[in-house]
């Protein structure tokens, strides 16, 4: 049942991709801008599903869930529906809301530990889909690119950016010491097969939605397109994995490679139609790491 649960988070973000439910969402929330406050008590019940199938509900943790999806969308209402071109400070709070308490595991004391990797995977899709509905559809960004992939281009600049980012990301890692020399990998071509699906939907894909298609784009809106945007937004990228191991944190050996990472996964997201670009540029990246380093 866990499992179906996350498909069924997963059909829900994939969904998205389809222009006739972007444009009926964006046609229904202009219209009635109050429906969006339904939008937290669906994500909050569907989190409640999801714990009780795992043996984790209790009331606290509910409402924890329910004043982190009202939060940004009452930041987002505050500043009215519909198409905008110029994003606010507003904006950039909406999605520190977010991201953050999802980066930091708020929340995390009240999960049981055998729960914990479930629930988290359930919460990222929820920060996803409400992430979506509020930049997507209730203040509708342009930019965004979350469509499906619409030109050879599209599958070939992941290739062409793997082909040149992923000699420089091993050196720079190697010579820092964050990855060890390259290795002959040890499981199944078929556990590798597998693991193209888990790490790009798992993985590359919702944060690239949350790097590219949100932060990078609106900042991109805000400020113009320049590399200093791109320089930016890779420093963003880069910081957000200060937090991780294995090195001792704060991981400056993670922050740098990550950087170069973003500034690859930028200008593909720059140069194609479709976050999927990106993503399968940041999958490549990511699944070379785990098998061969």
């Amino acid at each position: 049942m866990q499992t179906l649960m996350l498909a069924l988070l997963l059909a829900a973000v994939f969904g998205f991709f389809v222009p006739e439910v972007q444009k009926g969402l964006q046609r229904i929330l202009h219209a009635h801008p109050a429906l969006v406050w339904a939008v937290p008590f669906l994500l909050t019940l569907t989190f409640n599903m999801a714990s009780a199938l795992a043996g984790a509900f209790s009331f606290g943790l509910s409402l924890m869930v329910l004043a982190y999806t009202a939060a940004p969308v009452a930041c987002a209402y505050l500043q009215g529906a519909g198409v905008i071109h110029r994003p606010s400070a507003g904006d950039f709070l909406t999605i520190g809301l977010l991201w953050l308490p999802i980066e930091f595991g708020a929340g995390q004391g009240l999960v049981p530990r055998a729960a914990q990797g479930f629930l988290h995977s359930v919460a990222y899709g929820i920060a996803i889909l409400l992430g979506l509905t509020l930049f997507l559809g209730y203040r509708s960004f342009p930019g965004l690119k979350y469509s499906l992939p619409r030109r050879a281009r599209d599958f070939r600049l992941p290739l062409a950016g793997f082909a040149l980012v992923a000699p420089v990301l091993a050196v720079v890692g190697i010579a820092i010491g964050f990855i060890p020399w390259p290795h002959l990998p040890v499981k199944t071509a078929g556990q590798m097969a597998a693991a193209v699906g888990i790490i790009f939907a798992g993985t590359a894909l919702p944060e690239e939605i949350l790097f590219r298609s949100l932060i990078q784009n609106l900042i991109m809106l805000r400020l113009g397109a320049s590399w200093r945007t791109l320089f930016l937004a890779s420093v963003i990228f880069g910081c957000a994995h200060l937090d991780n191991g294995p090195q001792a944190l704060p991981n400056w050996r993670y922050m740098i490679v990550a950087t170069i990472a973003g500034w690859a996964y930028g200008q593909v997201y720059q140069r194609s139609e479709s976050v999927m670009s990106s993503a399968g540029l940041h999958m490549l990246v990511d699944w070379t790491k785990h098998f061969f380093f």
